[in-house]
């Protein structure tokens, strides 16, 4: 188990019971709702007012995809939601060691299973390939080689609203796609769906993509493109150039994009995901506001004719749960219901005991998020289910 003295990792979290149990590795999701309900990661109006000066003193940029056409699905009549689970290696690494008669015996597994039933949820769990050495050398270890195919059968029995998706190598670093080569999203593709097919086997990957923490090279979105890829996640705002003042940026960020950086690579103002990372890095996957007009809450997408890849953004005003106390969800989720294809989330590790900053109403904020989509009339569907035409 990790204690608050871990937290000198991430030296721009807040100590204490709110914003220390709040970290989050890349949901696209609002800070400060409409009705004043501030999430747990809050910061100062003045601090806030200090960061968005500095990002607004750099140069203003255009956007990265300029020749682009708005599509439509065609074939989805109704609402549809969506729902996936970033960060998921803690689950595999549990299977391994306990070995359970069923895997939807594991409380995970089991919280998700409930909410499908009850509320017809269909989920995207966006996998890493191994643990990482911050949760210690032998936890390093642990890949996706080792977990055992035993379960293949229950999750091909339930791959109509159950499936895995890319996310990254492993948890750390922070931003792992910003410069990435094709070499590396290709080669972390086929290391990721080679062992899910081992132990899930066929039609067990969705090809939607939620980038680690969000930004994407352009060569990277061209190598998801060739690994089947059929729709990115979009970061969205106003462009800025990285000045090199590193002061403005979560610790270790401005590091992350002077790393082998591309010509793409720059600022923005992340209105979600907590204010101790409004300051944060994009990559080639990312909207101007009115780019995001197009896509927000609706069955609209952009395809880029530069890459050849689909973009939206994923946010539609709904909550990524671990942001918010549970009393809040219900709120949170009415600013969500309405839109035509609703998308929202969660991050795996806050499900567990031994992770610092567990929160154990984890299993009650979904089953509250999932029931006000389902009472409002949708059905869910999974994200790449939106794009039906090429």
């Amino acid at each position: 188990m990790k204690s608050n003295e871990s937290l000198g990792r991430r030296a721009f979290l807040k100590a204490g019971a709110g914003g220390a149990a709040m970290v989050v590795a890349g949901c696209a999701t609002g800070g400060v709702s409409g009705d004043g309900i501030r999430n747990v990661r809050a910061e100062s109006p003045e601090l806030q007012a200090h960061k968005r000066a500095a990002l607004e003193a750099a140069k203003e940029l255009g956007p990265t995809m300029t020749d682009v056409e708005v599509r439509r699905t065609r074939n989805i009549p109704g609402k549809r939601a969506a729902f996936y689970l970033d960060d998921v290696i803690f689950l595999f690494r549990d299977l391994a060691r306990e070995r359970p008669k069923s895997c939807w015996d594991h409380f995970l597994l089991a919280a998700f299973k409930e909410a499908h039933e009850k509320y017809g949820l269909k989920a995207q769990f966006n996998v890493f390939f191994r643990n990482d050495f911050y949760y210690g050398a032998r936890g390093a270890e642990f890949t996706l080689r080792d977990m055992p195919d035993t379960w293949k059968q229950e999750f091909q029995a339930a791959k109509d609203w159950f499936r895995f998706g890319f996310h990254s190598y492993s948890e750390f670093p922070d931003y792992p796609w910003i410069n990435a080569s094709y070499d590396d999203v290709k080669f972390t593709w086929d290391a990721i769906t080679r062992e899910v097919e081992r132990f899930a086997g066929p039609g067990m990957f969705a090809k939607a993509v939620t980038p680690h923490w969000g930004p994407m090279s352009k060569e990277g979105c061209i190598a998801l493109r060739d690994c089947g890829v059929k729709t990115i996640w979009c970061s969205s705002g106003k462009r800025y150039a990285y000045t090199g003042d590193r002061t403005i940026l979560p610790y270790g960020h401005g590091m992350r994009i002077e790393n082998f950086r591309k010509p793409e690579t720059a600022m923005y103002w992340r209105a979600g995901g907590g204010d101790d990372i409004s300051v944060s890095a994009c990559g080639y996957n990312h909207l101007l506001p009115e780019q995001v007009k197009v896509t927000h809450g609706t069955y609209n997408w952009l395809h880029d004719r530069a890459t050849g890849c689909n973009f939206m953004t994923f946010g539609c005003g709904a909550p990524c749960l671990n942001l918010w106390r549970l009393e809040d969800i219900p709120k949170r989720m009415a600013q969500a219901i309405g839109k035509e294809f609703l998308i929202h989330a969660t991050h795996e590790e806050y499900w567990f005991k031994d992770y610092f900053a567990y929160q154990p109403d984890s299993r009650e904020k979904l089953l509250t998020a999932v029931k006000a989509v389902h009472d409002a009339g949708y059905q869910y569907a999974f994200i790449e289910d939106k794009i039906d035409w090429n």
